[in-house]
């Protein structure tokens, strides 16, 4: 067991908790950034790169195919294969929050479509799916079962925000705890089926989730209704006959009182459980060995690590598997950095590299991505994990085309809860849907003054009709502050005036063309 240190180069704003890390081939990739993706990586997905303790990021790319996927924080993951013996899988990627606070109900299928030294490009699918489709959630896990020759994904847990037929102005978003309902998602048909089990009374979320063949133990969780974290061990066994699926729950003793908590695997059916924490005010230091067989599973206390005093006195912690028994831990560092967002990192081996490489890794492990969310818990449990699942010496990438941080822009100049003018009243806490165009965040359009700037419609006055005409019409817009400035600046049109004919040439041209009456007439006024 060895406890190592490993430092952020130039781009630690982006490392914070919340964030997930998939695994292609003993590459370890970071994806779920704060904000909306940049210049610098247009798919907010990185290849993570950790070697002489150091911690570097290479933007990825995706393929011309793929579907846009925003930078979800705190989703559900885990892989995907086409069968047991295929070294090829997926990741499967639900639900998550979005960088405007929104909740993704969709469900993407990604894979590695090349790898070489200077690129990686990937393939995100959009899945479509139909039936009792689970409602938008984060804090959830998502696992693979295998029964009878057949697959299914489960899904269960999590937090939600309160529907909108509940909401009020003081309480508009409100995170609840998802109904602790399971859904079977088979991705061959494409179809959701929810189960509600009697064993399972509450919607739990940040639980460790470990699935073997046809069997998924759910381990702790906190539960937002009673403010608890459970004690009970879960355990679902999953059966795919020909008819219609069986799903059945047990609770078994000796389960454990945590949230947050990390899983590593160490050997075929061994497991270590460290981290999370085991009350409002107290992060868990001890460490745990779960021994999981077909049809038993055994939790037994082992040796902790020498944890340093940075870690034991630390208000917060976080971190996720990194895959062969080891794992990554991070603490804030706000009390020692310049930078007031930057975090520490720590690697927590409990085998030795060379057992790495003989182990081969059969079970599924989906431990929670996120911990509770800092806006919905108590101060001490405000650590979001992001997941981690692959070697960290793994990597031999150029320093070259690295992240630079300086290409991020400021989230509250870009995000839809802005104060866009002096009379603005959208309020993320208020707001309630105006054109019929909206969804879960206001309409905004684009002021074309100087650099440009964003404002809402509503604010500016727009009626929904004018709203879609600018927004289909290739035409500039002048928010209300700006339009009058724009006039000033406009160059009036030229007006083209009728020239008059000098009176000589008019006379001979007239006398040339006029009638006989009509030409004595006007020679007669002429002499006169």
């Amino acid at each position: 067991m060895s406890l190592q240190m490993v430092s952020a180069v130039s781009n630690s704003s982006l490392v914070q908790p919340g964030f997930s890390l998939l695994n292609f081939d003993g590459h370890v990739f970071f994806f779920g950034q704060k904000g909306w993706p940049k210049r610098s990586c247009p798919t907010g997905v990185f290849l993570l790169d950790i070697k002489q303790n150091e911690l570097k990021m290479k933007p990825a790319t995706f393929s011309k195919d793929s579907c846009y996927l925003p930078p979800l924080r705190y989703p559900a993951l885990c892989t995907l294969r086409g069968n047991a013996e295929s070294d090829e899988y997926q990741y499967i990627i639900h639900g998550g929050k979005t960088p405007n606070n929104d909740l993704s109900d969709k469900i993407y299928i990604m894979s590695l479509v090349s790898k070489s030294s200077k690129k990686t490009t990937f393939q995100c699918v959009e899945k479509d799916l139909g039936g009792d489709v689970p409602e938008a959630r984060y804090g959830h896990t998502i696992n693979i079962v295998h029964s009878r020759g057949k697959s299914v994904s489960v899904i269960f847990g999590g937090r939600s925000y309160t529907p909108l037929a509940q909401r009020t102005t003081e309480k508009w978003n409100s995170v609840v705890d998802c109904l602790p309902s399971v859904f079977l998602v088979d991705f061959e048909f494409g179809c959701c089926t929810s189960y509600m089990l009697p064993e399972l009374q509450d919607g739990l979320s940040f639980h460790v989730s470990v699935a073997r063949n046809d069997t998924i133990y759910i381990l702790g969780g906190h539960s937002l209704q009673n403010n608890t974290r459970s004690p009970s061990l879960y355990k679902l066994k999953v059966d795919l006959p020909l008819g219609s699926p069986a799903v059945t729950c047990t609770v078994l003793p000796g389960g454990i009182s945590v949230s947050s908590a990390i899983v590593t695997q160490t050997g075929d059916t061994e497991f270590v459980l460290v981290g999370g924490y085991q009350s409002d005010n107290q992060k868990r230091l001890v460490c745990n060995t779960i021994v999981l067989e077909d049809n038993k599973i055994e939790i037994v206390e082992r040796v902790s690590p020498d944890w340093p005093s940075d870690i034991k006195h630390c208000r917060m912690w976080f971190g996720c598997n990194m895959g062969k028994g080891s794992v990554l831990l991070g603490i804030p560092g706000a009390n020692k950095q310049s930078i007031s967002d930057a975090n520490y990192f720590y690697i927590l081996r409990f085998k030795g590299a060379e057992e790495d490489k003989e182990e081969e890794l059969t079970a599924q492990i989906c431990s929670q991505t996120s911990t509770e969310d800092p806006g919905d818990s108590t101060p001490f449990e405000d650590s979001e994990e992001f997941c981690f699942s692959a070697e960290a010496n793994s990597f031999d990438v150029d320093d070259t085309d690295t992240y630079n941080e300086d290409d991020e822009e400021d989230e509250s100049e870009t995000g839809y809860w802005i104060t866009c003018s002096a009379s603005c009243n959208i309020d993320i806490n208020t707001w309630v849907p105006f054109y019929s165009t909206e969804l879960n965040k206001p309409a905004m359009i684009l002021c074309s003054s100087r650099a440009g700037h964003w404002v809402h419609a509503q604010c500016m006055d727009l009626s929904e009709s004018m709203l879609l005409h600018l927004s289909e019409a290739n035409v500039k817009y002048f928010c209300n502050e700006h339009v009058d400035l724009n006039k000033g600046l406009q160059t009036p049109k030229k007006v083209v005036h009728l020239k008059k004919q000098p009176m000589k040439p008019l006379r001979k041209k007239a006398t040339m063309k006029l009638t006989t009456p009509t030409k004595k007439s006007f020679l007669r006024r002429l002499f006169e």
